[in-house]
Order: C-alpha cells, then structure tokens, then sequence
C-alpha cells in the first residue's frame, strides 16, 4: 500500500523558466506597455520654413473677431432681392425703412425716419469681378476685382456723391507669393499705402504697414502679428497714430467660436472691450456682443427656403439710451 501510494503522488512541477526576450531587471513597464512594432519609431516634427504657409492678407487679419463681434446690424425694415440672370450676371433690389441719427451737442439720440431704395448690378467670373450700387439719394458705389496673373491682383473700390469734397476713390494692387503677402494702394487726396505681411512660422505671421496722406501731411506706421491653429486665433496691432488693438477668438467646436477684443486709443485715452460668440444651429446663424460700454447686440439669420433668409437685428445701448430694432427678408443667392 505505502508503496503504491508513493507512486500515485505526481512529481513536482519543474521550475519556472524565463520568458525569451524578457529584462533581466524584471518586467516593469515592459510588460504593461504593448510592444513597439518593428521599424515604428517616433519622429520629432522639423518645421520646413523654406515651405510655409501663405498668411491671410494684411487688411484680413482680424477677419473671425469681425465676423462675431461686428455683424452688419441695421434698423427698421429691410429686404433684399437677387435675381440672377445667367450664370454670371445678376441684378439686386434693396429697400430700407428706418432712421438715421442726427449730430446733436446734447447726449441724447436724435433721429430722423428716412428710406431709400438701392439698385445694383454684379458680374462675377473666376478671373473678375464688377459690382455697382445706385441710390436714391445719388451715391454710386463700385467694386472691381481683376486677377491680373496668378500672384497679382487689382482691386478697385469708388464712392461718388453729389456732395463737393465726398467722393473716394481707392486703387489696391496684391502680390500673392508662396509665403507673403504686399499691396500697394493709391486713393485720393494724395494717399499713399503699403502693407507686407509674412508667414515667420507655420502659425505665426507678421507685418506692417505704412500710408502718407498728402492733403493732411499726416504720415503713419503699423505693426501687426496673428497667431493661429485649428482650435483658436489671436492677433495684436500696434500703429503711431496710438492705437493698440487685441482680438482672440476660440473655436470650441464646429458650430461654435468665441470672441473677445481690446482697442485702447492713446490720443483720446479711450479703452474698449467687448466679448461676443458665433453660433451655428441646424436652420440659422446667431451672432452677438456686449462691450464695456454697456452696448448689447445680436444678429439672428434663420434660413426659411432654399435662397430666403429671415434676419433679426438688435443694439442696445443702456448708457446713451439708444434702442436699435430690425428685421428684413433677403431672397435669391
């Protein structure tokens, strides 16, 4: 019996080998951490800055703040008609009823009810494109955009009234390159412009500009910076006539972005901050601000159809006492 027990007892398991290939320190993170495959090896990032980006034109570069913070508010009613022609050609009508305030030396608002109907007319191709305004009152305004090469582009924008001394004309010439931007403008009254910004990292750019206004002798210098990335946009602007001017939008997603900017005018010691938000829902876009002035404004655009848009505006402005409402209709493209 003793014998027969002694030979049904199983033999002990022999030791426990080390796994090939394991450290001899021990697993440690080696073994939490899923191996590396073969030939995968983290690379730093090189900025390739014979290669960068062309940045946004001088004159655009707070273009995301602008479009939150200062929507294109109005008062009374409006309504907006496009018929488009051909695929090039289309003819606008505009009306708008409202008022108009009146330079006054007291603080309140004086304003005077007024209406006038706009006529215009647009020619639109790849390579040019014209753009007029008439008025009741008399204004005409017009717009023209040549491409003139690839790189090359000349912009021209008139105003003529029929009031001596108040017409402007102004002629700009863009040089697009692989990662700058320059223009030249010549305008009346013997103005003078230039601007030159260029991109100094994949997400920073600088510039500046200078003018000379011939009539007045008045000459000025800008300096400008715009950093961006996929989620936010900050900017800063620096000119000797004493402004000094921030903005900063984030993007907290597709639909909405968040604005802020900060103006500070040396010469009258004015300082101004307003906050806004850009707002994108399923039918409609919702933009407004408050600014440290007490003035609270919103634009709402709700798209009824396809090619009509019903608009809301509204400013209010607690300090002066100045109440500002509007709604419009726009139809076609």
């Amino acid at each position: 019996m003793g014998s027969a027990a002694s030979a049904a007892v199983p033999p002990p398991p022999p030791p426990a080998q080390a796994q090939a290939g394991a450290p001899p320190y021990g697993p440690g993170l080696a073994g939490i951490l899923p191996p590396t495959p073969e030939g995968e090896e983290k690379k730093e990032g090189k900025v390739d800055y014979l290669n960068l980006p062309c940045p946004v034109p001088f004159e655009e570069i707070q273009r995301e703040a602008l479009m939150s913070l200062k929507p294109e508010l109005f008062e009374g009613l409006r309504f907006d008609f496009t018929k488009g022609l051909n695929q090039k050609f289309s003819l606008s009508h505009s009306v708008l009823m409202g008022s108009i305030e009146v330079p006054a030396q007291s603080t309140e608002t004086i304003k005077v009810p007024t209406a006038h109907y706009e006529f215009g007319a647009n020619f639109l191709d790849p390579k040019l494109m014209l753009v007029g305004r008439v008025m009741t009152d008399g204004r005409l305004n017009a717009r023209v955009k040549c491409d003139l090469t690839e790189n090359l582009i000349l912009k021209v924008n008139a105003q003529l009234t029929q009031e001596a001394h108040y017409s402007q004309g102004m002629f700009n010439f863009d040089y697009k390159g692989s990662d700058y931007r320059t223009q030249f403008q010549i305008g009346n009254n013997a103005f003078y412009g230039g601007n030159y910004i260029q991109s100094v990292t994949p997400n920073l750019s600088m510039g500046t500009e200078i003018f000379w206004l011939g009539h007045q002798r008045k000459s000025g210098i800008g300096f400008a910076s715009r950093y961006n990335t996929d989620k936010m946009v900050g900017t800063l602007q620096v000119a000797s006539t004493g402004i000094v001017a921030l903005s900063y939008v984030q993007k907290v997603s597709e639909k909405v972005s968040l604005a802020s900017d900060f103006m500070y005018n040396h010469m009258s010691k004015d300082v101004t901050a307003s906050f806004g938000y850009d707002y994108f829902l399923r039918q409609c876009r919702l933009r407004g601000k408050i600014d440290s002035n007490g003035v609270v404004a919103a634009y709402l655009e709700e798209r009824l159809n396809m090619g009509v848009n019903f608009l809301l505006s509204a400013e209010i402005d607690h300090c002066k006492k100045n109440y500002k409402f509007g709604f419009g209709m726009t139809v076609g493209e």
